[in-house]
């Protein structure tokens, strides 16, 4: 079985789900969602993707519609119905479904949608050879934290990327480094690994825990602060991170080689152990 989806209580074929047209996620983009990979058949942070739900729940003042131990359920039910070692679970929760108005309806059933896709990571040659990426001024708005479905800026930053033939778009705000339009970033310099520090501003990644927890176990130098836009440009490594990007290493910046133009020593390190750290986890009992 195939394409299986979850919606509003039932699991049924993807072409079969249906939502009104008055759903306020279709309507307002008013929802959140998540998206977690599980690597043989296992959700990987299952715990943390839960509670940056949670966050973007509270952001929208949107009650969570099920509890952590009934999302576990569901997922592993997802991932048992649909084909694939390694899947790529989405789920997206909304407002539901009311008359068109701007002001929150009382009394509101959530829609609660989840599917299942397979877990695509960059392949050999882009971990070799690194990516490259073009920079941007960061448009979007103030509330970056909250994991919205409302993701236009981020389509539009992101196309422009794919316009030449670049992975991913690189965010600067007031000359500070924000994140990437479908990533967080991470800059090497000297030897040190730079962060930037979670806000308003900036997408609590799952994966950029797991980097900062790999690099400080590894005893790293690491600095989580504010990047200058000259540091990023001017940086010996670039790297990308996501739950389907892992890690992934930036070697040209709008046309410009990073560093010496091949992914840095520190990337090559932090990507082993990123791959150990996965396939300990895993190897935990369920």
């Amino acid at each position: 079985m195939s394409d299986m989806v979850y919606l509003n209580g039932a699991f049924m074929p993807l072409d079969e789900a249906r939502i009104p047209v008055l759903d306020r996620g279709f309507i307002f983009g008013d929802g959140v969602y998540e998206v977690v990979p599980a690597y043989s058949r296992r959700p990987f942070r299952m715990a943390e993707h839960l509670v940056r739900l949670q966050h973007s729940l509270d952001g929208i003042r949107l009650a969570n519609p099920h509890t952590d131990a009934e999302w576990t359920t569901l997922m592993h039910d997802l991932i048992t119905k649909n084909g694939g070692e390694d899947q790529s679970i989405y789920l997206q929760v909304t407002r539901g479904v009311a008359k068109r108005d701007h002001a929150f309806p009382k009394d509101m059933k959530q829609t609660v949608f989840m599917m299942s896709s397979p877990l695509t990571t960059p392949p050999q040659t882009q971990i070799d050879n690194g990516v490259s990426a073009i920079t941007a001024s960061d448009f979007r708005w103030l509330k970056c934290d909250v994991k919205s479905v409302s993701l236009l800026g981020n389509c539009l930053l992101r196309q422009m990327a794919a316009d030449v033939g670049a992975v991913e778009t690189i965010l600067f705000r007031d000359g500070k480094l924000t994140e990437a339009s479908a990533s967080n970033v991470f800059v090497v310099k000297d030897g040190v690994l730079l962060a930037p520090p979670k806000n308003n501003l900036v997408l609590p990644g799952i994966t950029y825990d797991v980097v900062l927890e790999i690099a400080h176990a590894r005893e790293f130098e690491v600095e989580v602060r504010e990047i200058s836009e000259a540091e990023t440009r001017n940086a010996d490594e670039i790297w990308v991170t996501s739950s389907t990007k892992e890690v992934l290493a930036i070697t040209t910046l709008d046309d410009k080689p990073v560093g010496d133009g091949a992914p840095g020593m520190l990337f090559k390190r932090m990507h082993t152990l990123y791959q150990e750290f996965k396939r300990d986890v895993m190897r935990k009992p369920a």
